[in-house]
């Protein structure tokens, strides 16, 4: 086929005009100027192509060639993602920082994402014979990638026939055939790895409910806002209230099989310090590496702005590739903010009537498709399995105004809401999730997941958290004007049970070894802990103790040392909390009635 050539009409930044372009695309993938920049045609008006260039335009000329490819910018998928680094176009950076011995990408670089010359063990589906039908989504084999991976190799969406040849188990490269399916006259080659567009959804066959909760290791999230499998979450918050720290602890602590993290935009040292951590952390709920289960894309902010897009798309891609081998994948995107702000640069330099604070129309559309891709699903194929995709985004609101266009939006389509209050990050509350502002639309669909771990008082504790917080909230109003000691003997009580709530519980260090992940079962013996000591507590302020009596007793300050123990230990300081309240509770009643 002889290649499509236009020329260069007009540059602008990272938007390049050509002229002469034959039957352009949307969406086409083309190679602009000399040295073949990437780019992805955008908009064609009458006889010009609107092209967003992927990489820096500096020193591209008006007049040189336009190619076009033929073909949608696509993700390679097949074993090799698992602890690989990418950049927005799913460029290897290391396998280039080896080859070009430089720190930065060069222009032009056109490096495939998975090594073509590496032989991979792949183990055949004993159940699959030759002569049987087949269809998209069945599963051919194995390749075990990490020890924690067992990379399914499955039948690309949109092939089904007769097996006709299958490769048995041993060494191949992701090149080599591995079977030949024919539909008729068509026969199709199936290889280790599979091209996928990256603007269209995977297909599956059926999309379920949210029903189990996706635990993170934050007692905040888990069990005061949780979020499920599949679940879409957005995580606002203004300069230095923690997104960043609060994004790679999930990914480094959550109960996902996969964790892939898109830096979109953000600072290069945030994300070094990021990577490198990551490459030396050790995985001690797994007990193996962290790198054997993680994906990083890493678009930095002195990367060209157009291939933020790219990047976010991209890792939801992969996520959906591995939810369909049945695992539960979490996609986190820091930040989603910056994507916007290169959507509304591109926007401006192609002359579209700009929409609120400049964003363009189609700010909303974008957001939405992004975050649809999330979900809990039964995959094509057999045998039968289901995996889930969650997406959480951060979001770098101007200001810390969670009322600008990209918040607004993002909330029509997410389900839980985290939001970080700068004001907490200022008194070192991390992580700073505001109780009063943030929310999840999933404790319904967890309930029962939660109730049956907690003996059926999770929701009771949750919800009489959230009271005693809110209620806190409206009488530190009244503290401002008049003092604590205005207050009548229970609402000084509810004050210090509300502190014991922030500071024992919602709190959490995520550079403590014991503390930076903490499980259901720990999270739930804190809650039954500060629960006990408020019911009785109140009990003897009704009884007509006042409160201090109540602040000079040494047991409930054991509570507070209970998220820097771990799980054994805590158990122990629980029982021995017990006891020694109880032994103080009985001398305070002693007192009580001698007086």
């Amino acid at each position: 086929m002889p290649a499509r050539l236009g020329r260069i009409y007009r540059i602008a930044g990272p938007l390049v005009v050509a002229e002469g372009l034959e039957s352009p695309r949307m969406y086409e993938v083309v190679y602009v100027g000399d040295e073949g920049l990437i780019g992805e045609v955008i908009a064609v008006r009458s006889e010009k192509t609107y092209i967003q260039v992927y990489e820096e335009t500096t020193g591209l000329t008006v007049g040189e060639k336009v190619e076009a490819t033929g073909r949608l910018l696509s993700a390679e998928l097949g074993p090799g993602l698992i602890g690989s680094i990418y950049d927005g176009l799913q460029r290897p950076e290391l396998e280039i920082g080896r080859i070009l011995r430089d720190i930065f990408i060069k222009r032009g670089v056109k490096v495939n994402a998975l090594d073509r010359g590496k032989k991979w063990v792949f183990e055949r589906n004993a159940e699959i014979r030759v002569g049987e039908k087949v269809g998209e989504g069945d599963i051919l084999g194995s390749v075990k990638e990490t020890p924690l991976i067992d990379h399914k190799i499955t039948i690309p969406p949109g092939i089904r026939g007769i097996i006709e040849w299958i490769a048995g188990s041993g060494e191949h490269t992701i090149e080599d055939t591995i079977a030949v399916i024919s539909a008729g006259s068509v026969k199709h080659e199936v290889k280790l790895y599979q091209i996928w567009p990256v603007r269209v959804p995977r297909p599956f066959k059926e999309k379920l409910p949210p029903s189990e909760p996706l635990i993170t290791g934050k007692r905040v999230i888990d069990l005061i806002f949780p979020i499920a499998k599949g679940g879409k979450a957005a995580v606002p918050g203004g300069f230095g209230t923690g997104k960043t720290v609060m994004l790679q602890s999930l990914t480094k602590w959550s109960h996902a099989d996969i964790a892939i993290f898109v830096g979109c935009g953000e600072r290069g040292n945030e994300m070094s310090d990021a990577l490198k951590s990551f490459r030396e952390l050790f995985d001690v709920r797994r007990g193996r590496p962290m790198m054997e289960r993680s994906v990083f894309i890493a678009n930095t902010s002195n990367m060209p702005v157009a291939a933020r897009e790219t990047s976010v798309l991209l890792g939801v891609t992969i996520a959906e590739y591995f939810r369909d081998m049945g695992y539960d994948v979490l996609v986190v995107a820091d930040s989603t903010s910056r994507w916007a702000e290169a959507m509304r640069e591109i926007s401006g330099r192609m002359e579209e009537m700009p929409g609120e604070e400049g964003f363009p129309a189609y700010l909303a559309s974008r957001l939405a498709e992004f975050y649809e891709r999330a979900g809990r699903v039964i995959a094509l194929g057999s045998p039968e399995r289901t995996g889930s995709v969650t997406i959480f985004g951060a979001i770098s609101p101007p200001g810390g105004d969670f009322s600008e266009p990209v918040v607004r939006n993002t909330l029509r389509y997410i389900q839980a809401l985290y939001a970080l209050d700068y004001e907490l990050a200022t008194r070192r509350h991390f992580p700073a999730i505001s109780w009063l502002t943030s929310y999840s639309l999933y404790v319904d669909f967890v309930r029962e997941y939660l109730d049956e771990v907690s003996g059926g008082k999770w929701l009771e504790y949750r919800n009489l958290f959230l009271k005693i917080l809110q209620r806190e909230s409206e009488l530190l109003d009244i503290v401002r004007l008049v003092g604590p000691e205005a207050l009548p003997e229970e609402d000084k009580l509810l004050l210090e049970v509300a502190r014991m709530i922030r500071e024992a519980f919602l709190q959490q260090n995520e550079y403590d070894p014991n503390d930076a992940y903490s499980s259901l079962e720990k999270g739930l013996l804190i809650m039954n802990a500060i629960i006990e000591f408020y019911n009785t507590s109140l009990k003897l302020v009704k009884s007509g103790v006042p409160v201090f009596k109540i602040r000079e007793l040494k047991s409930p300050y054991l509570i507070y040392r209970f998220r820097l123990y771990a799980l054994e230990d805590v158990k122990k300081l629980y029982e021995e909390f017990k006891k020694s309240f109880k032994k103080e509770i009985e001398s305070i009643m002693g007192e009580s009635s001698g007086s």
